[in-house]
């Protein structure tokens, strides 16, 4: 028998962008629904370990996201489990932000309560209805049997588009011309690891780390991430494409996320595909570490004590959406009159086929717009997409997939949504400068 539910909003995925969208929703008094096919709320953050969040800032150090992203790491900070913003030294990025992933699990769960709304784990979306160019409902599948959820307006934050592509909505995968998408990677935490160490041989031998490593102020500063050995990598000769190690310190002291697995070739929403990736990422975990323990200084007396409970997609399906967010709209510092988040962080494209990652900064002040246009979806009325599946060109999706850029179009769509249902205007002919208000009321930077 089929359960019948029903809300003003419903957000599908329970990522960062999903619990954003879903605390923006639930705070304007909207009946929101949050389904998340895990236990936990997080999305990639949580199965697949996605630490730290880079970045709030401009290379510069000017900090151009904040809203409810800023929330969520001010009431971390107050629980006693994150620093806040700290200088990343991989040099990567200005700033990074550690946090404890089971306390933030906690306070995400919190703040929907707060905000009122209904979380639905354990639920997948099987089936998108659409009448007359509107979602009227999704189906989920369930441990209770299926459960229709009827909806007045929804937000497709799974990552992988999957509302939207049920919905038949259009969509792009992959880099223009051979649909080819970023690596997968499956990370793991190592305890054990003397940090002190790696950091004296990090200043001992600055030529085998990334060369934007600020190995002038590292005396200073508190390691908290390293790109590099890039002689230990080349000469162990394991079987993964790519050309050195990258993990990131904490949030213990002797602790480290290892980002450094790489499985090229594979689809994140193919079932078979995405199978075969989960075994290749656990098999390379293990050869990453043991490589680690037995070559890496400071790793002598480190093991591995947790793996993603499943691989990292990077990239998969988006919208095509109303705009297609370009790298060149990024790498110039492009502004848009219907901006609704920004983002400092660079494009970062690791290579679908090769060894590398494509890297390119933005010029200006170090910041791009992420126009409205880019969360609306065409041919379905009610749906907006946040995170990871709004409407990019593959090099433009290389930054805005990063956790506080998805937090920001979450809170956006989110609030999207909530002034569509109290003014009758369809999504795509909303009042974006009333939008803009009100997302700046709530923290947002949008200047």
């Amino acid at each position: 028998m089929t359960i019948k539910m029903e809300a003003d909003i419903v957000v599908a995925g329970g990522g960062p962008a999903g619990l954003c969208a879903a605390v923006a929703a639930g705070r304007s008094g909207k009946k929101t629904v949050l389904v998340e096919r895990y236990g936990f709320v997080g999305g990639m953050t949580s199965a697949a370990l996605v630490y730290p969040w880079m970045t709030f800032h401009t290379l510069e150090g000017k900090q151009v996201i904040a809203g409810l992203a800023q929330e969520i790491v001010d009431r971390l900070q107050e629980r006693g489990a994150s620093p806040g913003h700290m200088r990343d030294t991989v040099g990567f990025t200005r700033t990074l932000t550690p946090f404890k992933l089971e306390e933030f699990q906690v306070l995400a769960v919190d703040m929907l309560e707060e905000a009122g709304v209904q979380v639905l784990f354990h639920s997948f979306v099987e089936q998108a209805h659409v009448e007359d160019g509107q979602i009227k409902s999704l189906t989920l599948a369930t441990k209770s049997g299926p459960i229709q959820l009827e909806g007045k307006a929804f937000v497709d934050t799974t990552g992988d588009a999957d509302v939207a592509f049920l919905a038949g909505v259009p969509c792009l995968k992959g880099r223009e011309g051979d649909g080819k998408t970023q690596p997968m990677t499956l990370k793991f935490r190592m305890r054990g690891v003397d940090l002190a160490k790696v950091k004296a041989y990090m200043l001992e031998h600055p030529e085998e780390f990334y060369k934007r490593t600020p190995v002038g102020e590292l005396p200073d500063l508190e390691l908290t991430g390293v790109c590099g050995f890039y002689k230990h990598w080349k000469d162990a000769a394991l079987p993964i494409n790519r050309d050195q190690v990258l993990f990131f310190a904490g949030p213990g002291d002797d602790e480290v996320l290892v980002n450094t697995t790489r499985v090229q070739g594979l689809d994140g929403t193919d079932v078979e595909q995405l199978s075969a990736a989960e075994a290749q990422g656990r098999r390379q975990a293990l050869q990453v570490a043991q490589f680690m323990k037995r070559h890496l200084p400071g790793f002598e007396k480190a093991s591995i004590s947790q793996i993603g409970a499943q691989i990292g997609v990077r990239e998969s399906r988006r919208i095509d959406g109303v705009y297609v967010l370009e790298t060149e709209d990024v790498v110039s510092g492009r502004r848009f009159a219907d901006v609704i988040a920004r983002s400092g962080y660079p494009i970062d494209v690791h290579d679908p086929t090769g060894q590398g990652v494509k890297s390119e900064w933005v010029r200006g002040d170090g910041a791009y717009d992420i126009p409205y246009r880019s969360l609306v979806a065409r041919g379905v009325g009610n749906l907006l997409a946040a995170g990871r599946c709004i409407s990019t060109s593959h090099e433009a999706l290389g930054t805005t997939r990063l956790t506080p850029s998805c937090m920001s179009t979450g809170q956006a769509a989110g609030t999207a949504a909530a002034l569509a249902l109290d003014t009758g205007a369809s999504l795509v002919d909303l009042d974006v400068a009333r939008l803009q208000s009100i997302l700046r009321d709530n923290g947002a930077i949008l200047n």
